[in-house]
């Protein structure tokens, strides 16, 4: 379970609030506080006051994938092999785990005729993919996805959705332009001004 407990941050304000597994989409107006909710529930920011938990645990202390509006200011490496391996060398996993993970990875999202080219040359929704490589090769327990599907079409958008259907993270919690995306996530948030207006379970 995430656990939201008298959250402020930014315009959020959320008293209490429990996400269970599965995937839940977060939906709302431009400015309503999305991005700042998943930044704060991937550990990436730390709230002004309140607690998020993850299992009890702190999301900093958690493998958690995240794959931002903008993949492409966060690639650090020329190849995109090394990009999708580089979170597996940081955890000092072997030369062999590192090659067959990263190339089932690569194929899972169909990606692996990219292994070889050099991130500068990939397209918008090529670096989406490869961003969502790296986020999912280290298993996380949490995946984030901040409206990285901006930047697809549908038919990539959905390839997006299979992928991360398969074999799962515990958690998955997203932002998306589609609403067909949405309408088949296991739950939908409803942000209004930084406060949940709505929460819808399927």
């Amino acid at each position: 379970m995430i656990s939201i407990e008298d959250l402020s941050h930014g315009i959020l304000r959320i008293p209490s609030f429990e996400i269970s597994s599965g995937i839940t989409t977060v939906l709302g107006r431009n400015g309503a506080g999305k991005t700042t909710l998943l930044s704060l529930c991937a550990g990436v920011c730390l709230p002004d006051h309140g607690r998020v938990h993850i299992d009890t645990l702190s999301p900093r202390s958690l493998d958690i994938g995240w794959v931002s509006e903008f993949p492409d200011r966060n690639i650090l490496f020329d190849q995109v092999f090394n990009e999708i391996a580089a979170p597996l060398r940081f955890r000092h996993d072997s030369i062999e785990q590192i090659k067959e993970r990263t190339a089932e990875i690569a194929d899972r999202l169909s990606i692996t005729h990219l292994l070889d080219r050099k991130t500068r040359t990939l397209s918008g929704g090529e670096k989406v993919l490869v961003a969502l490589a790296c986020a999912l090769v280290i298993d996380p327990i949490l995946l984030v996805i901040d409206e990285a599907d901006s930047h697809l079409d549908s038919e990539t958008a959905w390839r997006v959705q299979e992928a991360i259907r398969f074999h799962p993270p515990d958690y998955i919690l997203q932002s998306s332009q589609y609403r067909d995306v949405a309408a088949e996530s296991d739950h939908i948030l409803f942000l209004l001004n930084g406060k949940i207006s709505r929460d819808d379970q399927r």
